[in-house]
């Protein structure tokens, strides 16, 4: 086929390098200069710093299958261990390696803090939801699925899973989507619960070596070029001045549903009614600091914004780089920059001031404001199929994950498969 793939971000770079891959003719289109989507790295500062620190598991295995594809080494790149979700004492629910079932049992019992009656809760919960086979009505949200278990399973287990996968808060949050993903990730094969933490930058996980492969390949890209008409002519579709006899559509919701407004209304008019959650990144550095664990989780509330932090010194940045993320960030978008980095100082120096060496100083405070749709109960998502031949590709295309980066590729790849 000659493939036309309009975007290069996660999603559109997967059905690129897919198509290529199966020797189809492939044209690569994005309006921005640079490749990535949301998921890229950005100078600031002088230091390379990414948009957003994103938690990839071992259960990724269409994105770890294209890295290798174009040449991105994920042993090298990605720093892997077992799931492991600390507080700021380095005291928390630690996976050990081998089977997910059994790993987070034992995991669950050896907890130091948990009393027997919170473990047995854990435990009790878990037997049940799979013995549903990981479902429940799609009406329910999270904080309803789990409102018998223990406060404390709720805000140390629960809310941060919840938050780290769905962006979104455990009130407001699809119950069916957050099962798939504990399913996927805690309860099937070895490694698939494993932690995969960039060392590298994003850009350098897949989008720069997508885009150096698919340039050894010989595929057109066309950066900074915005695609202005899409349209139906004698069996193709014309993107611009040129046909092709599939189209995928990776860009934004919205600019997607710009170029098909007029060929297929209904599907655009679901793509323009989706609600985004923003996701705000606080870089922080005290130097000398190292922290117990490359991830920590933190206990967030009205006052203190982050969820997690991460220890870039221990993921091939500079030392006592700390990045604190907000997820769920509407309220400190409303609160402002200002007031953001200093409750965000606050937290840090309050959760962590024991492990600190040096005082905290602002690097850089990063706001995606469109970060992911917000993963709602009941949810209506646009579908991949558009039209006869006319896909789209995205983390917000209808699907069993909440807005990953596993389901942006996932997209891609479906995209150039389907129907053939």
């Amino acid at each position: 086929m000659k493939v036309a793939v309009i975007g290069a971000g996660w999603a559109g770079l997967a059905a690129a390098v897919e198509a290529t891959a199966q020797s189809h003719r492939v044209t690569l289109y994005d309006m921005a200069p640079q490749c990535g989507g949301r998921a890229r790295s950005v100078e600031t500062n002088g230091l390379m710093l990414d948009n957003g620190q994103h938690i990839m598991i071992g259960a990724y295995t269409e994105l770890l299958r294209l890295m290798c594809l174009v040449g991105a080494d994920s042993q090298r790149l990605l720093l892997r261990t077992p799931l492991a979700l600390l507080d700021g004492s380095g005291v928390g629910l630690r996976l050990r390696p081998g089977l997910p079932v059994f790993a987070f049992g034992r995991a669950v019992v050896e907890h130091p803090t948990w009393s027997w009656q919170t473990k047995v809760a854990m435990i009790r919960s878990a037997i049940v939801w799979g013995l549903r086979g990981f479902r429940c009505s799609a009406s329910i949200d999270v904080a309803t699925l789990t409102k018998r278990m223990p406060t404390l399973l709720r805000e140390q287990l629960i809310d941060p899973l919840c938050i780290a996968a769905l962006n979104t808060a455990s009130g407001h949050a699809s119950a069916r989507v957050f099962l798939r993903v504990l399913r996927d990730a805690l309860f099937a094969g070895p490694g698939s619960s494993d932690l995969l933490l960039p060392v590298a930058r994003l850009s350098a996980l897949f989008p720069d070596p997508a885009l150096t492969w698919l340039r050894n390949q010989g595929v057109p890209i066309h950066l900074s070029n915005r695609v202005m008409v899409l349209g139906a002519s004698r069996g193709k579709w014309r993107v611009d001045d040129l046909a092709f006899d599939r189209v995928v559509i990776a860009a934004t919701s919205s600019e997607a549903a710009r170029l098909v407004a007029t060929i297929a209304p209904g599907w655009a008019q679901v793509a323009r009614d989706l609600r985004y959650e923003p996701i705000v990144t606080v870089y922080l550095r005290s130097v000398g600091t190292t922290l117990p664990a490359p991830m920590l989780t933190l206990l967030s509330d009205a006052d203190r914004p982050a969820q997690f932090v991460f220890d870039h010194g221990q993921l091939g940045g500079p030392e006592g780089l700390l990045a604190f993320v907000i997820s769920g960030a509407q309220r400190w978008i409303d609160a402002g920059s200002e007031a953001t980095l200093a409750a965000t100082i606050g937290q840090a120096q309050n959760v962590l001031g024991h492990l600190l060496r040096a005082p905290l100083f602002p690097v850089q405070l990063l706001s995606e404001k469109r970060a992911t749709f917000r993963c709602t109960p009941g949810l209506l998502r646009p579908p991949g199929r558009i039209a006869a031949e006319l896909w789209a590709a995205g983390d917000y295309v209808d699907g069993p994950y909440p807005a990953t980066l596993e389901g942006a590729v996932r997209s891609g790849i479906q995209a150039i498969n389907a129907d053939r």
